[in-house]
């Protein structure tokens, strides 16, 4: 099965769609497009071979929302939360040389290790952001940083009808909306929320600890947010929540 009635070829067409974005920013923002960016031949070779190797069917599926792609991570790539030697090995395309691991995808990658591995995760899930495109930002040392969709309020008022829109077109995946993940219980979690309750996109949004933050900071506790995660993703959403962490910049 091939084409748009699959969910990989509606993935692959709204990643077209938004290769045609034009977004407007406060000045010191900047968006990163790696479907319309210097690599983006290769970025299509890497999704279309990765969306077609776990989405060529018509199954509903969950959504898992992060905040925004990481500059260096998904936003270069074009695949959510994989590592990248990991994506590498998943599509047979060569991607080293632009994008680095990060460690979101080593978290993840054992979470999904550990549910089943990636045919089984996959069949079940889509991985996505809430705004899907990356978003960079000039620190005062005149450097390009990652940054939030929500860190700024200028640049989230301009952003709001492009994030409600977009989130909007991932239900057309084929999404299963009785629950969606959300990666991030800090300020994702609190604008994801806030837009819910106004579209009911969700019948309930379940957060979920950033996993950089979870290595970063709480390492000697990645087990017990790995079962957190894992019991969530199966069903059981009544694990008390862990203490909340810092709110990452991205991914």
């Amino acid at each position: 099965m091939n084409g748009r009635t699959t969910v990989a070829g509606r993935i692959l067409q709204f990643n077209e769609e938004l290769a045609e974005t034009n977004l407007d920013l406060p000045p010191g923002f900047a968006v990163i497009n790696p479907f319309n960016g210097p690599q983006k031949e290769r970025v299509r070779e890497v999704t279309t071979a990765f969306y077609n190797k776990y989405y060529d069917d018509d199954k509903p599926r969950r959504l898992v929302l992060g905040s925004s792609p990481a500059r260096r991570g998904t936003a270069v790539t074009g695949v959510p939360f994989e590592d990248v030697k990991l994506l590498e090995d998943e599509t047979g395309v060569d991607v080293e040389g632009y994008a680095v691991s990060r460690p979101s995808a080593g978290f993840l990658h054992d979470v999904i290790s550990r549910y089943g591995g990636r045919g089984k995760f996959y069949a079940d899930f889509v991985m996505n952001f809430v705004c899907p495109l990356g978003l960079a930002r000039t620190n005062s040392n005149g450097k390009q940083v990652n940054c939030n969709y929500y860190e700024n309020k200028k640049l989230l008022e301009l952003l709001g009808s492009f994030l409600v829109d977009t989130l909007e077109r991932q239900l057309t995946f084929g999404i299963d909306t009785s629950v969606c993940y959300c990666i991030g219980s800090g300020e994702n979690f609190a604008y994801l929320s806030k837009v819910n309750e106004g579209q009911r996109f969700f019948r309930k949004i379940v957060p979920l600890e950033h996993p950089r933050f979870i290595t970063q900071y709480n390492g000697d506790r990645k087990e017990e947010f790995a079962e957190k995660y894992l019991a969530a993703f199966h069903g059981d959403y009544s694990l008390r929540r862990p203490k909340r962490l810092p709110t990452p910049q991205s991914e």
